[in-house]
């Protein structure tokens, strides 16, 4: 039973070497509706001026509580572990310097623990780029709606769901299982969470956001976070790591008929992330990195395997069999209808992957594309793949391309194609015909010039991003698919002048950045001017603003 002087929640904000973030996430918790709380500010032996700001914090205000650790533990758990043991109230939560909570994120979380007993609270995280402010729900199919959970049976796709800062817990809860973060391992979340669904006997899940997450995709190495260090090996044997630990704990406590569950996030979420990344590794990194992870996943249940996209399955199979050069390849086209290069018919019409009929079961039963009719869908679906082969650079901001064409299916007659190259920064896009000829059955190429100043921009600027894509026209049938960049060309930027009433812009043509696969356009606004349109094109998805943006624009001109 608490007193007066006892505060409702505990939120621990972890640190370590972040003395620039760390004001605003603690401001984020004493700008909280709820104000009967206590903020511990658990430092991992900081080495900046993290010491000097936090103690400045403290004196601030009396709700918080400055813990520094004597040595460094090299991970998010110890420091929330050190403040768990001195936290004076018994609901519990846990934030990042890197990030924020929402203004009510306290109150949402303590109302529902005040509506039933329930051993934690949970709700939608906000995801929020950095780099472009886009802001966007993480796993936002769990929690639409509201709901209570007697235990994960309920919902076992929530453990696609493992972050720990996105939940409030009863202290009594985790107490009476000894529940604490595991130290000395990387991706303790993981571990956590996984106990802590397993353990509860009855949860609720809100739909508002609860927590704010910055998320830098292009950080440095040096800065970014464990989950974006995927280049390391190390990386991956921690990840893999953690999995044979939640293995274990499933068998241990009872819940071994959740592993189906528990591998098809595995295989959606943990693997898909490094076989996003594949196209940039080279033989060597992706011969150690099967053998990391090649005898863990012939340990995972082949019912996880079967929830997947054919797409996925191909990649897994082709590391599995230690195919580097075609995982690449089959990488490319993850999240995108791409075609591979080209595909092997057996004696039954079967249709695998690559140049040669399988040899073994496994990997004929993972390599069958038969289910993806590339040869009968409608032509509009057909799959096809397209890749920019050199990349010239012409006057201002045109671009010669070389594109390669491969159609596995012969969905296409012989002789000349009719393609065109389509961009759309605004609202009007940017069409440029070529033809593709005939190099060998199934495979065409040609040329193209594209000039991206000649797309029409918005009058109030564009600031974004766009992917060109090849459209092909047969018969009065057409069928539009994405354009593969290469991966090592440098951006170029070419600077587009004041025209037509639209500001000056900055361009930069690259690869599709942390996602290995389309050639990308990237329109920045520029000068005095750009200062002004900016902040208002980056409103534009929001269609209370775009009046307000033609009204700006109109008096820029």
């Amino acid at each position: 039973m608490t007193t007066a002087a006892t505060p409702d929640v505990t939120v621990t904000v972890i640190v370590y070497n972040d003395a620039g973030r760390l004001p605003r996430a603690v401001e984020s918790v004493r700008r909280q509706t709820h104000r009967n709380l206590e903020i511990v500010i658990s430092d991992d032996h900081s080495t900046d001026d993290t010491p000097r700001v936090a103690r400045h914090l403290a004196a601030r205000d009396p709700r918080i509580r400055y813990l520094r650790l004597p040595e460094n533990s090299g991970g998010c758990s110890a420091p929330r572990n050190r403040a768990l043991e001195i936290a004076r109230a018994p609901y519990l939560m846990f934030l990042d310097s890197d990030d924020e909570l929402p203004a009510d994120a306290v109150e949402l979380l303590l109302a529902a623990h005040r509506e039933r007993e329930i051993d934690f609270a949970m709700g939608a995280v906000r995801r929020i780029r950095v780099d472009t402010g886009r802001r966007s729900t993480w796993m936002p199919h769990l929690v639409r709606e509201r709901r209570t959970l007697d235990g994960i049976e309920d919902d076992p796709r929530l453990f696609f769901e493992h972050l720990s800062t996105s939940k409030m817990y009863a202290r009594a809860f985790l107490d009476r299982y000894d529940l604490r973060f595991p130290e000395g391992i990387h991706y303790e979340d993981q571990l956590f969470s996984a106990q802590a669904y397993c353990l509860a006997k009855r949860f609720t899940v809100v739909p508002e956001p609860v927590y704010l997450w910055y998320v830098a995709p292009y950080a440095s190495s040096g800065a970014a976070s464990i989950s974006n260090q995927r280049h390391l090996l190390t990386n991956v044997r921690d990840r893999i790591h953690v999995q044979r630990l939640i293995d274990a704990f499933l068998v241990e406590s009872g819940h071994a008929a959740l592993r189906e569950d528990k591998d098809h996030k595995f295989l959606k979420h943990d693997f898909r992330m490094y076989a996003g990344d594949l196209p940039y590794r080279d033989d060597e990194w992706l011969d150690t990195f099967a053998d990391l992870v090649n005898p863990y996943l012939a340990t995972l249940s082949p019912g996880a395997y079967a929830r997947l996209p054919r797409t996925e399955r191909v990649v897994l199979q082709l590391v599995r069999d230690r195919r580097p050069a075609e995982a690449r390849l089959a990488a490319r086209g993850l999240g995108h209808a791409v075609a591979p290069r080209q595909v092997a018919t057996d004696a039954d019409g079967r249709v695998y992957w690559g140049g040669r009929v399988p040899e073994s079961a496994d990997a004929r039963r993972e390599l069958d594309l038969s289910e993806l009719d590339l040869d009968t869908v409608p032509f509009f679906a057909a799959r096809f793949r397209h890749e920019i082969t050199t990349i010239g650079r012409g006057p201002g901001a045109c671009l010669d391309l070389t594109v390669r064409t491969y159609d596995p299916a012969l969905r296409l007659p012989v002789g000349p194609q009719r393609a065109s190259l389509i961009v759309s920064p605004g609202r009007r896009r940017l069409t440029v015909p070529f033809r593709l000829s005939p190099v060998s059955p199934g495979v065409f190429e040609g040329t193209v010039r594209l000039d991206a100043a000649a797309a029409r921009l918005p009058l109030h600027g564009f600031a974004g991003v766009r992917h060109p894509v090849v459209r092909l026209t047969c018969g009065g049938r057409v069928n539009q698919g994405v354009l593969l960049a290469p991966l090592d060309f440098p951006p170029l930027t070419a600077r587009i002048p004041y025209r037509s009433g639209t500001c000056p812009h900055r361009l930069t043509v690259e690869p599709e950045g942390h996602i290995p696969g389309r050639l990308q356009l990237r329109w920045e606004p520029v000068g005095a001017t750009g200062e002004l349109v900016r902040p208002v094109v980056r409103r534009l998805a929001r269609p209370r603003v775009r009046r307000a943006a033609r009204l700006v624009a109109s008096a820029l001109r």
